[in-house]
């Protein structure tokens, strides 16, 4: 596990944006699950703004690690948040962006996108296997749409599964522990004081750190990166 913590929010937002686009450079053919949340948003603005230009941006292919089961146009979906900040403002084939269909029924939905995932990505010992998986990390502890009262959909041996928010009721499609945990690299996005204490008892393996979804994050390839704010580690010792 590495940590990286910057000053703010948005000093989080330029460095992972620095990163992702030397993590691109770098191969010939790129396959990312993006996250939703505000961390995120302002990833894309910066990658829009600042990065537009720098990155070759037809061999990425965007995946999402969970979307609420809403149309595409609806202010919460995840694929809306990305195509305004980010996919509108790119050179970015549409065959390269790869969305999750919210608006249609979430069982089918979720089967149609392990079978998409099944197809587009290399594998690795017999998994789908993405090059990064972005993730971000609420103030229960929960990570893509896998929350704490679900958790045993981590384990599934699907690679796409059906989760329900607590307190809405919302459904939402949500890759997997199997293939977030067979990614090449996998890399946390957690921002604000009010995740300091799930930041710390996970990242310290306090004494129940098993309940939060966001600690079974342990990619097999050993690469997990925490890039935080301040606030965000300021428990930890």
């Amino acid at each position: 596990m590495e940590m990286k913590i910057y000053t703010d929010k948005n000093e989080v937002a330029l460095e992972f944006s620095k990163y992702l686009a030397n993590f691109i450079g770098q191969q010939d053919k790129v396959h990312i699950a993006l996250s939703g949340g505000s961390t995120p948003k302002i990833v894309f603005d910066v990658l829009a703004s600042t990065f537009n230009d720098k990155i070759d941006w037809v061999k990425v292919h965007f995946y999402w690690g969970d979307e609420r089961c809403l149309p595409p146009t609806d202010a919460e979906s995840n694929y809306k948040m990305t195509e305004e900040h980010l996919l509108s403002k790119i050179d970015i084939p549409e065959g390269n962006i790869h969305r999750i269909r919210g608006e249609d029924d979430p069982n089918t939905e979720a089967h149609r996108y392990a079978d998409l995932l099944e197809k587009k990505l290399p594998y690795m010992d017999g998994v789908p296997q993405f090059d990064l998986v972005i993730l971000g990390m609420g103030d229960d502890g929960h990570t893509a749409s896998i929350f704490p009262h679900e958790i045993h959909l981590w384990d599934s041996d699907r690679l796409c599964e059906v989760a329900v928010h607590p307190d809405t009721g919302q459904r939402r499609v949500t890759i997997t522990g199997r293939i977030i945990n067979h990614a090449k690299v996998v890399a946390f996005l957690v921002t604000g004081g009010g995740k300091s204490e799930k930041v710390r008892i996970i990242t310290q393996r306090e004494p129940g750190f098993e309940k939060y979804p966001a600690s079974l994050v342990s990619p097999i390839s050993k690469e997990l990166v925490w890039f935080l704010d301040r606030e965000a580690a300021s428990e930890i010792s």
